[in-house]
């Protein structure tokens, strides 16, 4: 195993990548740019170096800086997480040419398997059916077009070097294609530095359903099981559960089957994800392939929760010894998770993301929750990084055990300081749909309205007698003590003398 890993990331995943480190007697170096001198993550890490200014494309999308961090803090290896430079082929290769172990797939493979044309490809070669579609060698704007138009419309034009729905836009007639095609590619290339272009069929009412595999250099794949993503906005995941509900067992066979193939054809050496769009229903059900993520998702809690197994800690593993730990007859499967995205946003304003330093925090605790988080009370949300702030995770024996204590955790979770999407997720899960399992990718714009409903005072006071609380104490607990202390918010009714509830 590594004596000493640099994290390349920030926020939520960098703490927990460096939880398992911890775990593992690894020591963690942080990376940080001007705006998060004083975050979370950098007080975790045993030490920490700083890679630039604020922004991404001088900080955290440096790589060579984040090389020279390394180097100076005497590391042996590099952990990506997943979002900023974790897809980059290129970067995988430096680590590896500056003397540096990359915590993820080879170079090689994350170059043809995180290549949306070229995963296409693999899949095809692997027997796996990918959604129809147009792999344009006419990168010209006259090109693409021809491309939208030979596919047909509906049609979803797609980056082909990114990931999590950035720059993805449905073209739905011929009068959009140009527009489209323009802002799309900007977009690309302003995310992931790569404006190349490709364009699929737009299903009509998918679900999305992800499959967790991990390979290793000797040829070794195994899945662990299946994920439901399909509540998403703007092509971003929003609320993910592991399994995924309603989809029959066969079709569950087929689809860990297909994407065990598609690791192994591609040679896949570290943990990723196979995702795919199921269309229909029951066992008129049919799926597609839609790309492969080289890297750890977001929503993989919901996967340690369900199977006992630590993600992190078997990339890392792989990474050192070239082994797969974990065996498919050994992988089991118990009980249900579900996984919400806590973000700094405001649902009724396009999901437009909101800045600013929170001022309360509290983190609900209790059995069968798990919290992944990347502030504290008193930090800042920066405008230059995607505004997570935690994933809540919530498990139990069956589903409707799994929600009901998802419900009650989000109902605790006070958070002021900056507008966050908390109520629009309890809409989400209590909305009859959701608890049924009728589930596909448009689910958020079919409810807008009723998901946008403005919530009634009750969390708000809750949230300001909490403050209140804090304040009346003597100014509140120092920053970070709510992560260390979850429990719950303080309640002025019940713990303060002097506070009464009507007039006597």
């Amino acid at each position: 195993m590594f004596g000493r890993l640099l994290v390349a990331n920030r926020g939520e995943i960098a703490l927990r990548i460096m939880r398992t480190c911890r775990a593992l007697g690894v020591e963690t170096v942080a990376v940080y740019s001007d705006v998060d001198e004083g975050a979370p993550h950098v007080a975790a890490a045993d030490r920490a170096e700083r890679i630039g200014p604020a922004a991404p494309a001088e900080s955290y999308l440096a790589g060579a800086r984040i090389i020279d961090a390394a180097r100076r803090a005497g590391a042996d290896a590099v952990h990506p997480g997943y979002g900023f430079l974790s897809e980059s082929a290129a970067f995988a290769e430096a680590c590896e040419q500056a003397g540096l172990r990359f915590v993820g797939p080879s170079p090689d493979v994350i170059a043809s398997a995180g290549s949306k044309l070229d995963a296409r490809r693999l899949a095809a070669r692997a027997g796996v059916p990918v959604v129809p579609g147009s792999e344009p060698a006419d990168q010209t704007p006259e090109g693409v077009r021809a491309a939208v138009a030979a596919v047909g419309f509906p049609a979803l034009l797609k980056p082909s070097g990114g990931g999590g729905g950035k720059g993805m836009r449905v073209v739905r007639t011929a009068a959009e294609t140009e527009a489209a095609v323009a802002r799309t590619r900007r977009e690309a290339v302003a995310a992931f530095g790569d404006g190349t272009l490709y364009v699929e069929r737009h299903l009509q009412r998918p679900r999305h359903v992800e499959v967790q595999v991990a390979g290793d250099p000797r040829g070794r794949v195994v899945h662990l099981f299946e994920r439901e993503c399909s509540i998403q906005r703007r092509y971003q995941k929003v609320i993910e559960e592991s399994p995924a509900p309603a989809l029959p067992a066969a079709l569950r066979r087929e689809l860990t089957a297909a994407a065990t193939a598609l690791a192994r054809t591609a040679g896949y050496d570290n943990v990723g994800t196979v995702e795919f769009l199921v269309e229909g229903s029951g066992a008129a059900g049919r799926f597609y392939f839609l790309e492969m993520n080289t890297r750890l998702q977001v929503e993989h809690p919901v996967t340690e929760l369900t199977t006992g197994v630590d993600l992190v800690r078997g990339q890392m593993e792989i990474a050192a010894d070239g082994r797969l730990p974990w065996t498919q007859s050994r992988l089991r499967q118990r009980g249900h998770g579900i996984e919400c995205r806590v973000y700094a946003e405001n649902p009724a304003d396009g999901f437009l993301p909101q800045a600013g330093r929170i001022e309360l925090y509290r983190e609900p605790a209790g059995p069968g929750i798990r919290i992944d988080s990347g502030v504290e009370e008193g930090s800042l949300v920066p405008v230059q990084y995607d505004p997570l702030l935690a994933k809540v995770v919530a498990c139990g024996e069956r589903r409707d055990w799994a929600l009901a204590r998802m419900v009650e955790a989000l109902r605790r979770y006070p958070v002021l300081g900056v507008e966050t999407n908390l109520h629009l997720l309890l809409q989400v899960l209590r909305h009859p749909r959701f608890v049924r399992g009728d589930l596909d990718t448009g689910f958020l714009d079919a409810e807008r309205d009723v998901l946008l409903q403005p919530p009634g005072g009750a969390p708000l006071i809750a949230a300001l007698a909490a403050a209140a609380a804090s304040r009346l104490r003597g100014g509140g607990d120092e920053p970070g003590a709510a992560a260390s202390t979850p429990a719950r918010a303080s309640d002025p009714w019940t713990d303060l003398p002097g506070w009464r509830l009507g007039r006597s």
